[in-house]
């Protein structure tokens, strides 16, 4: 019998393996409303979960995702029509778990374009939950008829999804410097 050790390479590309034969995860997007944008951007989970349509982990109103919480808090407060678009909870539908948040950076511009972003739990990675939430975003941008392009923003060093995106045929199309995020490949896709 071999040795965990003697596995090597070999092991890590089983285990790959066998992450993609698992079944799809059944995700949606949900979506929240701005008292939950207001405490998650004060990091207030208590406060969150009060007015949150699912129940949210400690991660979610940490210091790595305020920043976005309050540019989104900001930005429903302006236009609260854009709630239905800006970025919710990734939720596992068989385990009913928040795994990540999703959505439109917002409504589709005045090109039909929709910027996307996702981002998963590191505790909950590699296990189908991006792949799914990518999947979920484009097939709304699909079904919405003012949408023509959906655009996706990756940091140059973000080989993961920079490969799930390439996956679904997005194209570069240019690169843009974001103050939070440094430099980003700016890809494409058409939505239909």
């Amino acid at each position: 019998m071999k040795g965990l050790d003697q596995q090597g390479a070999d092991g890590r590309r089983l285990g790959q393996e066998a992450m993609r034969r698992l079944p799809p995860r059944s995700v949606r997007i949900v979506h929240l409303n701005g008292p939950t944008f207001h405490a998650l951007a004060r990091g207030d989970l208590a406060a969150a979960n009060v007015s949150s349509p699912v129940p949210m982990s400690a991660y979610f109103a940490g210091p790595d995702w305020r920043g976005v919480w309050q540019m989104r808090s900001r930005q429903v407060e302006e236009d609260p029509a854009s709630a239905a678009w800006v970025t919710g909870v990734i939720w596992d539908e068989q385990r009913h778990l928040a795994v990540g948040r999703a959505g439109y950076h917002g409504p589709p511009d005045p090109a039909g374009m929709v910027e996307i972003g996702y981002a998963v739990d590191p505790a909950l990675r590699r296990r189908g939950y991006a792949r799914a939430a990518l999947e979920a975003l484009l097939r709304r941008a699909a079904e919405e008829p003012q949408v023509r392009t959906v655009r996706v923003s990756i940091s140059p060093d973000n080989l993961a999804s920079y490969e799930l995106a390439s996956q679904y045929g997005f194209i570069e199309v240019g690169q843009q410097w974001d103050n939070e995020d440094g430099l980003e490949i700016i890809y494409e896709l058409a939505s239909s």
